[in-house]
């Protein structure tokens, strides 16, 4: 498997994990939720009840970023080659590794450190359309592109 695919697998397997953990959320939160009964003391029964609600209303935003990410992972071509960073690219500098994909932070491939950027982040806009020899300044440090796959 090549490093493009081992990068790529990675996101999926990140964006995977967390959705089963939101859905886990909202499935333990609305458990929680039919068994509050108005047996409990007044105020304190429906300040409970407001409580999980904004879990649950905070669960599904996080679930509808989850299903973006996904959305994004489909749109990627592991197999096109292109000498201008887009979306799917691995785009090494002098100092570190990126791939344009979702948000995933750091993936280790080989022995070998990635950042998996979104191309809406401030560094991955700043990749988008870049080329070989490029340099860019993210925080102050300057960057100059090695190699684009």
């Amino acid at each position: 498997m090549n490093i493009k695919e081992e990068l790529f697998k990675q996101c999926e397997i990140f964006v995977n994990k967390r959705a089963q953990t939101v859905t886990e959320i909202i499935s333990s939160n609305q458990k929680a939720l039919n068994s509050e009964t108005k047996s409990s003391a007044g105020d304190k029964h429906e300040t409970g009840r407001a409580m999980l609600q904004l879990e649950m209303e905070k669960a599904s935003q996080q679930l509808s970023g989850i299903q973006e990410m996904k959305e994004i992972l489909s749109k990627i071509n592991i197999s096109k080659k292109s000498t201008i960073a887009h979306l799917g690219s691995i785009i090494e500098t002098d100092s570190v590794n990126y791939f344009l994909s979702i948000s995933a932070g750091q993936l280790t491939v080989n022995g070998k450190v990635y950042f998996a950027v979104s191309v809406s982040s401030p560094i991955g806009k700043l990749l988008l359309g870049k080329t070989l020899g490029n340099e860019l300044v993210f925080n102050k440090i300057k960057k100059i592109i090695r190699n684009i796959n």
